[in-house]
């Protein structure tokens, strides 16, 4: 039975206007409220992934439970959908349980509140945030083990139960939590700083509240929520024609050996609703790649990114979500059945993006982004220190941004929203490691008319024994191109050890044994390139030589550009060589994936020494009806 809500004013709120100044004052001190309780949450926390890498996102609510600001809007549909217990004043409910709540959160190191927000004995309005934890238990430290064969490895799991009740803190529920963790003063305080964060959304919303009266701020949510709809029904009408698109992409492995995985997905317009179909994608994964994908959590990505392309000005919220229809069959791995592992679902995560980018834009090519958000690389690290400390590393690295309509993609960026690199300083100081290097990588960014954001390598020098985990993408598959763009260069992860010695790495590892002086090439992708390369401005192509983000045999080799001893352009030269290749490659093609999956995994070995995966056979099992217990 769904959730009671207990409150001793149920007086329907009503709706009434709203004028443009109130509504404006309103919608800024709710940006303002989102902001400060990011603010009050990294100045608490103390783990580098949240405090620093700011790995945690925050969201106001209407009565509805619609996001009218944050990021991420799908926490309340899958709560709400599935929460049987009751909702009354001075709760925080707590859960980190993805199948629980729909995959409201989609792996357990995500650790969610939802607050409820009461003025006068009745619901206002809700506040959550959750934040991803350094380590929730599991076999493995950091709690993303890749080969993993169900959730029950992976960390403690708690479906959705009250953190607070009545505005006293459940204790023994904390102590649970922290007895689950290699890292406990850490999940201590981040959880503790979270609940700090979503009590300013409370005392912001009854600010409000009080100041305007409780229509006035009930309507005012009610229209920015349907000013989103209206702009974003604008959007759909404009750019998804009625006939049927089709896209895929692929995981290129699950780290057991197996793969590429493919995701798949038609998209098409009926009347005023986009619908999207997942449709063809691949079976789930006997390993923990799968990516519980709440539909709420793909309409809001797809609502970004028209924002980000379209009108950035738009306040983004849940507005617009009944104007999406979205398609995820079920066993597959965008919808996986419990108990399928999902720690390791970033790689599927990030590809949506690449997956969605190429399905909005195939209708309006001009306005396309090639391929670059494939992966959050994780990096992990733990062990003793000689005095017997335990330390535990956790961070996520950048990669190349896309080249896109308005420039060239970033270098060694990262596409997620507000996300900050760890600063080195800070990671040495608190870790036995040091950064030997941290550049861009020459040519690694696909050449185009807007260049491909290059590569980052970042070199880790280990201090002291330990191990690390390593997880990956996109070293198979290429960061595709687009409208005549070059691919991007693909991964690559080298450990070098103190007596020379080299070995390559695999995209998804854990348990790698290192010793003292050892040293990590962590090389992570290039941006896929935007446009056709011969007609970016030769001045440009000598510009990027000279920062030494192109060498020169890439400016000649990748965009027919000849350059003399002092980097000025040769013009004739130039022309020349570009004009002969123009007629060598033809027509320009919309994609550039570097080679069909096939082709790629014949070279593989030659070109990234590592054994190409296999098709998982249980594949065809389950297009057949089989179950995964008995694939497995």
């Amino acid at each position: 039975m769904p959730a009671q809500l207990i409150q001793s004013n149920s007086t329907p709120l009503k709706q009434v206007d709203v004028d443009p100044i109130t509504l404006d004052i309103i919608e800024n001190a709710l940006r303002n409220a989102r902001t400060e309780m990011d603010v009050t949450l990294f100045r608490t926390a103390m783990s580098p992934g949240i405090r620093e890498q700011h790995d945690a996102f925050p969201m106001i609510a209407n009565v509805d439970g619609k996001m009218v600001v944050g990021q991420f809007g799908s926490f309340l549909h899958g709560f709400k959908a599935s929460y049987e217990g009751t909702i009354e004043e001075g709760d925080i409910i707590f859960t980190n349980d993805p199948y629980s709540v729909l995959g409201a959160v989609s792996h357990c190191n995500d650790w969610l509140l939802i607050k409820p927000i009461f003025k006068d004995g009745r619901l206002i309005a809700w506040g959550c945030h959750f934040g991803h934890m350094t380590d929730i238990g599991g076999k493995v430290p950091g709690s993303l083990p890749t080969d993993a064969k169900q959730i029950f490895e992976e960390g403690i799991q708690v479906p959705p139960v009250k953190l607070y009740r009545n505005g006293e803190l459940n204790e023994e529920l904390v102590k649970i939590l922290t007895r689950n963790s290699r890292v406990p003063d850490w999940n201590r305080s981040d959880l503790m700083g979270i609940v700090a964060a979503v009590n300013v959304a409370e005392r912001r919303c009854i600010e409000l509240d009080k100041r305007f009266g409780d229509d006035v701020f009930h309507s005012a949510m009610e229209e920015l929520l349907d000013r989103n709809k209206r702009a974003i029904g604008h959007l759909i009408k404009a750019m998804i024609p009625e006939e049927k698109r089709y896209f895929e992409d692929y995981v290129c492995d699950d780290g057991m050996g197996m793969g590429p995985y493919k995701l798949a997905c038609s998209l098409h317009r009926d009347g005023d609703k986009a619908v999207f179909d997942f449709t063809g994608t691949d079976p789930q994964s006997i390993g923990s790649i799968n990516f519980l994908l709440n539909p709420e959590m793909f309409k809001m990505f797809c609502g970004t990114f028209m924002i980000a392309v379209f009108d950035p000005q738009i306040l983004f919220n849940d507005g617009f979500y009944d104007l999406m229809e979205v398609h995820i069959p079920e066993g597959t791995l965008l919808n996986p059945k419990r108990p399928a592992a999902l720690s390791c679902r970033t790689h599927a995560l990030g590809r949506i993006f690449d997956l969605m980018s190429a399905l909005l834009g195939q209708g309006t090519p001009e306005l396309m982004c090639a391929a670059g958000f494939y992966d959050s690389r994780h990096c992990m690290y733990s062990g003793y220190t000689k005095e017997g400390e335990w330390y535990q590393l956790y961070q996520i690295g950048f990669g190349g941004i896309p080249g896109k309509p308005a420039g060239d993609g970033p270098d060694g960026h990262s596409l997620w929203p507000a996300f900050t690199n760890v600063p080195n300083e800070y990671v040495e100081s608190y870790f036995p490691l040091r950064i030997d290097y941290y550049e861009t990588i020459t040519d690694s960014g696909g050449a185009g008319l807007h260049r491909g954001g290059n590569a980052l390598r970042c070199g880790y020098r280990f201090l002291e024994d330990g191990e690390i985990s390593i997880h990956d993408d996109r070293w198979l598959t290429y960061p595709w191109g687009v409208n005549g763009g070059n691919p991007g260069m693909r991964s690559t992860k080298i450990l070098v050890r103190t007596d020379g010695s080299e070995e390559i790495l695999p995209s998804k590892c854990d348990g790698i044994k290192v010793k003292e002086g050892d040293l990590l090439y962590f090389d992570t992708w290039g941006g896929g390139g935007w446009g056709d390369p011969y007609k970016r401005p030769a001045e440009k192509v000598a510009l990027d030589v000279d920062r030494g983000l192109v060498s020169v045999d890439g400016a000649k080799k990748n965009y027919g550009v000849v350059l003399k001893d002092d980097l000025s352009v040769d013009e004739n030269a130039t022309t020349a060589l570009r004009d002969k290749l123009m007629k060598e490659r033809g027509d320009v093609q919309l994609f550039n994936f570097g080679g069909t999956v096939e082709e790629l995994k014949a070279r593989c070995k030659e070109e990234t020494g590592l054994e190409p995966p296999e098709t998982p056979v249980f594949l065809n099992w389950f297009k057949k009806g089989g179950s995964q217990q008995a694939a497995e």
